[in-house]
């Protein structure tokens, strides 16, 4: 009879401590094909995850939607498009936005996900209401996401909505008198005018504008501004 392997001696709940420090999904996926007991402990070490971040990965809806569901405890999101092509579509965000952890989530990053539509963003961020902190640049939603957004997350203190092309002047004074929290927004490569920033200022005063070379353009057309 073959004496047990040490490493199968462990207790199920120090095996997962083990395999909650591995952060490659590819290994955590071997493991979890070794046996029944270590595919239990990748469960309960993804169910310990506060952060998950698809960073670099070649992920799809489907293998990025289930880590989610079983990541009880997350609250840090990145699906961040890498050089490797993340495919993330409106499908996933509406299948990871019925996972148990997404009210818990207080930072998402989205960037670059040009995948994704207003409606899939909608669909995660309404069921998102502990948010703090979100980065959505690089995609091609609309006023009707930053419109979600300013109903849905009253804690937002950061967005990024670096190049977001299709954002309007009202959709960020929505977000502005809504979000009262917020205290950072990046707005580098949109298309809104810089009077709407020194709207902005007026109803937030401590709004940080981002990049930081804004605020000096800002501060030109404001000084050329008539005195009422």
């Amino acid at each position: 009879m073959e004496e047990e392997a040490e490493i199968d001696r462990l207790p199920i709940d120090l095996l997962a401590h083990i395999l909650v420090m591995i952060t490659s999904f590819t290994d955590l996926a071997q493991a979890s094909g070794v046996c029944r007991k270590w595919k239990h402990g990748v469960k309960q070490a993804l169910a310990r995850r506060h952060t998950l971040s698809f960073a670099g990965c070649k992920m799809d809806d489907e293998s990025t939607s289930r880590l989610v569901r079983h990541a009880y405890s997350l609250e840090e999101l990145d699906i961040s498009r890498s050089r490797w092509g993340c495919q993330i579509t409106d499908n996933g965000l509406y299948q990871i936005s019925l996972a148990k952890c997404v009210s818990n989530l207080t930072s998402v990053s989205l960037w670059g996900m040009t995948g994704i539509t207003d409606k899939g963003v909608v669909q995660l961020i309404t069921r998102a209401n502990s948010l703090k902190h979100l980065n959505i640049g690089g995609t091609f939603i609309t006023d009707e996401s930053l419109s979600a957004i300013a109903h849905s997350c009253p804690h937002l203190k950061s967005i990024v909505l670096w190049s977001c092309r299709h954002v309007t002047e009202s959709g960020l004074f929505v977000l502005v008198n809504k979000c009262r929290k917020l205290g950072s927004i990046n707005v580098w490569g949109t298309r809104v005018p810089l009077d709407c920033f020194i709207g902005l200022l007026t109803i937030r005063p401590a709004l940080q504008i981002k990049p930081q070379g804004l605020l000096l353009n800002v501060g030109a057309v404001a000084t050329m501004l008539p005195v009422v």
